[in-house]
């Protein structure tokens, strides 16, 4: 596009932005769709933070080319609509896939995670993951449970040591009843065998 109009290159920069700032996108047509259709979409997308939006798709293009996103001029064909996604992309797929079920002029085309285009099997996909929430719970409770392994070894530790030294002890104190033992029976011992003697030399 040679010497674009301001306001062209303000619209690029502003899909560019979205592309930055966005966890994900997901491209669809919405070719037949009216403008209430569009509307009520808007406001179901929104409250799972998504935000339709439609550009030009020569705009598109030049953004997803600043943006390193070349491989997605392919979906940019026919009349496209952009969810941009703030926070959980697989709640805002449901939400997409739902609406296209009762409304089938609306067709997911694909997407951006990340930094990589995703086509539209893969797109529709996302709406089978477990909603962000979920994910964060199951990552609480895996990392709970060796939190709670290890305050039960910081508990066993003092009890363990408890232990331990009272068996220390009473393994000492018996070295040294059996050391006193020892000694009292060793003078015994001399004492029995002088008698035994002095008896045999009488003899």
């Amino acid at each position: 596009m040679e010497n674009p109009r301001p306001e062209k290159v303000a619209v690029v920069e502003e899909v560019r932005q979205h592309f930055a700032d966005s966890d994900a996108a997901i491209l669809t047509e919405y070719r037949g769709l009216k403008v209430q259709d569009l509307a009520g979409l808007r406001r179901t997308l929104r409250t799972n933070g998504g935000e339709y939006k439609i550009f030009k798709n020569t705009l598109v293009r030049l953004a997803a080319k600043q943006s390193g996103l070349e491989e997605l001029e392919s979906l940019l064909e026919g009349p496209t609509g952009i969810t941009f996604v703030s926070g959980d992309a697989a709640a805002v797929a449901k939400s997409l896939r739902e609406y296209a079920r009762t409304n089938p002029l609306l067709v997911i085309k694909g997407g951006v995670l990340g930094d990589k285009v995703i086509g539209p099997r893969e797109t529709t996909a996302l709406a089978d993951l477990p909603s962000r929430d979920v994910l964060l719970a199951h990552l609480a409770g895996a990392m709970a449970a060796p939190l709670q392994q290890l305050a039960g070894l910081m508990q066993a530790l003092p009890r363990n040591m408890a232990y331990g030294l009272a068996a220390l002890r009473d393994k000492k104190a018996a070295e040294s009843d059996g050391a006193a033992a020892a000694e009292v029976a060793e003078p015994a011992a001399e004492t029995a065998e002088q008698t035994t003697d002095e008896t045999q030399t009488q003899e």
